[in-house]
């Protein structure tokens, strides 16, 4: 098989969907590797690192895209991608197709194979999607921090406070890899943190870990309230495999919220958890609703690439490398896992989520979907 990467042209994204040694593994397995010029600059891998283990450097992104049997990406897709897509290529990368309408629409006139690493499910572990939550989930502290200094239009307030000042109020909604990441994190540098999701013994296992010092309260719409009101810095990271995440904070509720507060949704990419969400970039993070700070950065690992490169690429990698040995209806077929990830075939949705996020017909049976 012929595997491309591109190089990334969403805005201000700087990681790459694999590394000289994911080109050397696909080469040890007889696949051929086309990786862009420039692509892995903002990880920091060189063409010549590429071509050391056996790629082959290509020019012109048209040219790629057309001799790929399988694009593998970072992020999903942009318009100025989409006249690329042909049928009977394979596409392998993150998609949000709930949040992503004309995506969706574009990806099934096509006739592309589309494969989310999202939504690659093991029980209610996202073995793709949890690397990234994890840096995500550490990240939103970081900028969450530096909104809620003056300049950037925050309150002015020390995340952990100094002797005889009392550190910032957190408050995490969704107690997942992303939130717990972030709720940790922020504990770790002196904030008071709560932390809020459905799932009791979640909250049971983490009040037992962190011994107390992390708040955990059950999730319903009182308890989100009483704790928004009381916030310095609130991280969105609620999310449900695929589809849209709910809508937990109203923009009558942040109206009430404290002035110079700060909320970070983490998940943007699935149309967010805040009422007032739109998607922003890392040259423009940041909006103000009433007298809160919003930022929504859809691709927040972005900023961190080499950190981030290396942690999908070390997880995404088996799973490609046996779409590449097997074809796509041999691999779904032998590993459930990988085929929970395949949201768009043959023209047809083939996942849930998606179906119900656009109120598309949902294939009944993948596997007529897909060729050998």
């Amino acid at each position: 098989m012929i595997i491309g990467v591109p190089k990334e042209i969403k805005n201000n994204e700087f990681r790459v969907a694999i590394t000289a040694a994911g080109v050397h593994e696909f080469r040890t397995h007889g696949h051929t590797v086309l990786v862009e010029r420039g692509a892995g600059l903002g990880p920091g891998i060189t063409d010549e690192e590429y071509a050391v283990a056996g790629a082959e450097i290509v020019d012109d992104a048209d040219e790629l895209w057309m001799r790929a049997d399988m694009v593998m990406k970072v992020k999903e897709p942009v318009r100025a991608e989409y006249h690329r897509f042909r049928r009977g290529l394979i596409v392998f990368t993150y998609l949000h197709l709930a949040a992503e309408p004309e995506l969706t629409h574009a990806l099934m006139e096509s006739g592309v194979t589309a494969i989310a690493y999202e939504t690659v499910q093991q029980g209610r572990v996202l073995p793709l999607l949890a690397p990234m939550s994890e840096v995500a989930g550490r990240l939103s502290v970081q900028v969450g921090a530096q909104c809620l200094t003056a300049p950037a239009g925050g309150k002015g307030i020390l995340l952990g406070g100094v002797p005889g000042v009392r550190p910032a109020k957190v408050v995490v909604l969704g107690a997942g890899v992303a939130g717990t990441n972030a709720a940790v994190t922020a504990l770790g540098l002196g904030a008071d943190v709560t932390i809020l999701d459905i799932n009791i013994n979640r909250l049971r296992e983490l009040d037992a870990q962190y011994q107390g010092r992390l708040k955990t309260v059950a999730s319903n719409t009182l308890e989100i309230e009483g704790a928004l009101l009381q916030a310095d810095l609130v991280i969105g990271s609620v999310l449900i495999p695929g589809a849209k995440a709910p809508k937990l904070v109203t923009n009558a509720l942040v109206s009430r919220m404290k002035p110079g507060s700060v909320l970070v949704d983490i998940a943007v990419d699935q149309g967010g958890c805040f009422e007032d969400t739109h998607p922003t970039t890392h040259e423009n993070p940041t909006f103000t609703v009433h007298n809160s700070v919003f930022y929504c950065v859809a691709n927040m690992p972005g900023a961190v690439p080499n950190t981030s490169t290396y942690a999908l690429t070390n997880v995404t990698l088996r799973y490609a490398v046996a779409l590449a040995n097997l074809g796509v209806k041999a691999a779904l077929e032998r590993d459930a896992i990988l085929a929970a990830g395949l949201n768009i075939a043959a023209g047809e949705v083939a996942h849930r989520s998606v179906s119900d996020a656009h109120d598309l017909p949902l294939a009944a049976d993948w596997h007529r979907l897909v060729s050998a």
